[in-house]
């Protein structure tokens, strides 16, 4: 054969290639977005992930080429709207503008935080608490968290006006990441704000990119470089925590919880939030509360906490619940945590939020 032949021969592959990759990442968008997946039952589910796994297997070489030859990412990739940055795919303008617009009911329950701070536990304390302990997914609940818990700023879940009200007293769990500039707020409806550790943020958000992108993934420093800047979605760590903090002085229906605390005294925290829910709960059913929202439960039954579609990198092995601790900062090199601690104390100059109460390392943003 000529070498022309071979140039023919190989070109066609590699075209044929590039069109399988489109086409797989067509099909993948399209049987993985909202409902698409998240209305599936679990089995339905694990049998669309393994079909991922299959059609993307031959895909795989070529995509950890081209992430050897492509530059990397010198940012995340972001949209904004109104000043407030958010990831193209998951989120729109259109989604945040409706988000925005949304008239609170009273029924309503909004569970806010930075991403990768605690939401998907908040969520299912709620849902416990408002069922007394006995919210189960299948068959007689949700298939899964997000078929019952509406994410009011992405496509990835129930819509808002589609989602069940759950619990003794009708209750309507929403999950947002919003800011309180975007976020919609109504004043018989109730907000549970949980902050966590900048630094263990940002580690949980490394290891959260890196199951969804895979190779694709940008370098530790430049996911740092856009945590430490106003191209972060939904609002840096500072001025996110710093708009919640306020709200919650405020605002007689809106709580302010730390994830330190829900790890170290789940008790309290477990009482604070069924008390500002206007629920007492008998010992036994604090004893099944606290069974199905520990670590160990969550991650027995970790297919009805998805916080997020598969990708062809996720069902290769990834986990979305990683361990649960609230140590997570020491993940992060010491280099990248004094750069994210810097930042923090400088941003949070003229904060509400009083950062050194409950973290003694960003103390010195009250006398930088």
């Amino acid at each position: 054969m000529s070498w022309v032949g071979v140039v023919v021969i190989v070109g066609c592959a590699i075209v044929a290639c590039v069109v399988y990759l489109l086409l797989y990442f067509e099909w993948e968008r399209r049987q993985t977005k909202g409902m698409a997946y998240y209305g599936r039952s679990s089995s339905e589910r694990e049998a669309l992930k393994r079909r991922m796994a299959l059609y993307s297997l031959p895909l795989m070489p070529l995509v950890r080429l081209l992430a050897l030859l492509k530059p990397r990412r010198a940012s995340m990739p972001t949209f904004s709207f109104d000043g407030v940055c958010g990831p193209p795919g998951v989120c729109s303008p259109a989604i945040f503008e409706r988000a925005k617009q949304y008239r609170p009911r009273p029924e309503d329950v909004f569970v806010v935080t930075q991403m990768r701070c605690g939401t998907t536990w908040m969520q299912q304390l709620v849902y416990q608490i408002v069922t007394r302990g006995r919210g189960d997914f299948e068959p007689a609940g949700p298939s899964n968290l997000y078929a019952m818990s509406p994410w009011i700023d992405s496509r990835d879940s129930v819509s808002i006006d589609a989602a069940p009200v759950v619990g003794e007293k009708p209750t309507r769990i929403v999950k947002s990441h919003l800011p309180t500039s975007l976020c919609p707020f109504g004043e018989q409806a109730k907000y549970i704000y949980v902050a966590r550790h900048p630094v263990s943020c940002f580690a949980s958000i490394v290891d959260f990119v890196r199951t969804l992108g895979g190779p694709l993934t940008p370098p530790v420093a430049t996911l740092a470089d856009w945590y430490c800047s106003d191209r972060m979605y939904w609002l840096p760590w500072p001025r996110h925590v710093d708009g919640w903090w306020r709200w919650a002085e405020a605002r007689e229906n809106v709580i302010f919880v730390h994830f330190e605390s829900m790890t170290r005294d789940f008790a309290a925290v477990r009482d604070q939030v069924a008390g500002f829910l206007g629920y007492s709960l008998s010992p036994d059913e604090k004893r099944r509360v606290d069974e199905k929202c520990s670590f160990r439960y969550m991650k027995e039954h970790e297919a009805s906490f998805e916080m997020s579609p598969p990708t062809m990198f996720s069902v290769a092995g990834g986990t979305f619940l990683a361990n649960g601790s609230e140590s997570r900062n020491a993940d992060v090199s010491p280099e990248i945590r004094e750069r994210i601690v810097q930042y923090c104390r400088q941003a949070m100059r003229e904060a509400a939020y009083p950062a050194a109460r409950f973290y003694p390392d960003l103390r010195a943003c009250a006398s930088s």
